[in-house]
């Protein structure tokens, strides 16, 4: 296995690129390329995608945006892991907006987003108690949220619920930008996180991961 440059700003080190029905976000249902890169600094308890920690392989940029192309599909999300642990993502996503693809951005809003490429829209994950990283957000990066952007809360209990509807509010969240509230998948029931959200008259819209619906939940590369 080559040894990366993590300085370069012309290699990544890329977990794996896949087509597929893109399951969360408000672009549910639609056909997508993903791009999943290698390693984050978080460890959310509720992580499903705790395979792209280690690992991966090294791409040049040009050969992950020709694999892209490959696929013939017009959407493409960058995630992880934590894409933008990676430096070289950000010029990535450049490519990638040059090249005319519509370009998603799964971010855990640890990191900054404001050297992401305007064209790209940012998908902002604010990391409830639930997750034990919420000490890690940077709440700058709400201040940074366009309507073209969306912030997701993945809530796993009654608790979550509570303090993500507080953070919507203080940020008046959705006056800026959709905003998605996701259960943890095999933990919080779909039912009273939409009971919860009816009561509250929450203009918010409630998530599932549409693909563990279609596939295997444990399933890679979906």
């Amino acid at each position: 296995m080559t040894t990366r440059d993590p300085a370069s700003p012309s290699s990544l080190r890329v977990t794996e690129i896949f087509h597929s029905i893109q399951g969360e976000s408000t672009r549910a249902g639609e056909p997508c390329v993903f791009v999943r890169l290698t390693g984050c600094p978080l460890r959310c308890t509720w992580c499903d995608t705790a395979y792209a920690f280690y690992g991966g392989t090294d791409m040049s940029l040009e050969a992950v945006v020709d694999q892209v192309k490959g696929y013939g599909c017009s959407l493409v999300e960058v995630t992880g892991g934590e894409p933008l642990a990676q430096p070289a993502a950000f010029e990535l996503i450049t490519r990638l907006c040059e090249e005319r693809f519509e370009v998603l951005i799964e971010t855990s809003g640890a990191i900054d987003v404001a050297p992401v490429d305007p064209r790209a829209s940012i998908i902002l994950d604010v990391k409830c108690p639930g997750s034990e990283m919420d000490d890690r957000m940077r709440w700058e990066n709400l201040q940074a949220i366009r309507q073209k952007d969306q912030v997701k809360f993945v809530i796993g209990d009654r608790c979550d619920y509570d303090w993500a509807v507080e953070v919507v509010k203080r940020y008046r969240l959705t006056e800026k930008c959709p905003v998605l509230f996701s259960p943890v998948f095999g933990a919080q029931e779909l039912q009273p996180l939409a009971e919860w959200l009816l009561q509250d008259r929450l203009p918010v819209r409630l998530q599932v991961q549409l693909h563990k619906f279609i596939w295997d939940p444990d399933m890679r590369g979906v």
